[in-house]
């Protein structure tokens, strides 16, 4: 695979994608064009192959962490240069390049600006690609590495107020992830993050390689649609999906608790009511207390009259939506989501059961 330059035909495309393949979380498809246009005003930004560098080249993974829906939330585009700056000044070698953490509207397209502006080439290996609520999950499995040290940097809140933070942590991975979380909750909801160096060699085995092609390929599809209807359709059948349900939100709830967005809603069908729960993603759907799908299945909802994505942060009662599920075997999945214990922590904060739903996943 060559290099993908981005144009605003591409940025599009890629925005698109990567807001479908957030599964409900990763940011706003709004957010990721005003990034992405942004970038490519003030330079050249292009996705890089990772089968061009060296396997002892360094690698960081930037990101946002927050909860979409909170209110007080504030990252300046020069928050995401300046942390990876505090990052580089942080380590006695050089970052060679950098990674985004996972696909989604706007974390898709994290890297861009970065890229352009400090001149480290964006590779083509999300940690993960698609959305996932917790930073071990992000970690490419890197919270299996003995003696590993998580150095994390991070940056939010608006300056001159009570929210503004700044800190850089070293440690253990899930440690000094929490400890982002919590800046992220004391900033207002969300903060810029650079983190994780680790040598090209192990993103190269661990991480999702190609995940950022195929949100590309994923908006391309979309925008094929004649129809909102085969807009849909173009990306269900792609991926051997199903559309799971098409009606009205309602009894839809959104908590913005420790940075994160947790809640639950429901739509209505054919006189069934679907429920479906998130934690900034899609987890669950299910009808008549039957589990139809479960993360990291991707779920995704989708207005009805337009054929948009649309996000847990953005969803409201009365849309009309369509809901599809797409098999996570199909999707390009970081070492961090084949890890049993990584999605316990989700049946305890949503009281849900997943892990029991999900046994194959373990075994790939």
């Amino acid at each position: 695979m060559s290099e993908i330059i981005l144009d605003k035909e591409n940025i599009e495309y890629l925005v698109l994608g990567g807001t479908i393949l957030g599964g409900g979380g990763g940011g706003s498809i709004e957010k990721g064009r005003e990034v992405a246009n942004l970038a490519l005003k003030l330079g050249n930004p292009k996705i890089s192959n990772i089968d061009e560098f060296n396997n002892a080249d360094k690698i960081i993974t930037v990101s946002s962490v927050g909860a979409p829906a909170a209110k007080n939330q504030y990252v300046d585009y020069k928050d995401y240069v300046e942390v990876v700056e505090d990052l580089q000044n942080h380590v006695p070698y050089n970052i060679d390049a950098i990674i985004t953490n996972e696909n989604g509207g706007s974390a898709t397209v994290n890297g861009l600006l970065q890229s352009v502006l400090l001149d480290i080439p964006l590779l083509d290996a999300p940690c993960n690609g698609r959305a996932h609520p917790t930073g071990v999950m992000g970690s490419m499995g890197l919270t299996e590495l003995e003696n590993y040290k998580s150095i994390q940097a991070s940056i939010g809140g608006e300056p001159s107020t009570k929210y503004r933070i700044k800190q850089l942590v070293e440690g253990d991975i899930s440690t000094t992830s929490k400890l982002i979380r919590t800046s992220a909750d004391f900033a207002g909801g969300l903060v810029a993050v650079a983190r994780n160096p680790i040598d090209c060699n192990y993103v190269k085995e661990n991480a999702a390689v190609g995940a950022l092609s195929q949100a590309l390929s994923v908006g391309r599809l979309h925008s094929k649609g004649n129809s909102p209807r085969e807009k849909i359709e173009n990306v269900v059948k792609h991926f051997n999906g199903e559309i799971i349900c098409e009606g009205k939100v309602n009894n839809f709830n959104i908590e913005t608790k420790e940075g994160f967005d947790l809640g639950a809603l429901q739509v209505s069908d054919n006189h069934k009511n679907y429920e479906l729960t998130f934690w900034n993603e899609y987890m669950t759907c299910d009808v008549n207390n039957k589990r139809l799908t479960t993360f990291p299945d991707l779920i995704m909802t989708f207005d009805k009259d337009s054929g948009v994505p649309i996000t847990t942060s953005e969803i409201q009662n009365n849309n009309n939506v369509i809901v599809i599920s797409l098999p996570y075997e199909k999707l390009i999945l970081g070492k961090g989501m084949f890890k049993e214990e990584n999605y316990k922590v989700i049946e305890s904060t949503l009281d849900i059961e997943i892990n029991r739903y999900i046994k194959d996943i373990f075994k790939s």
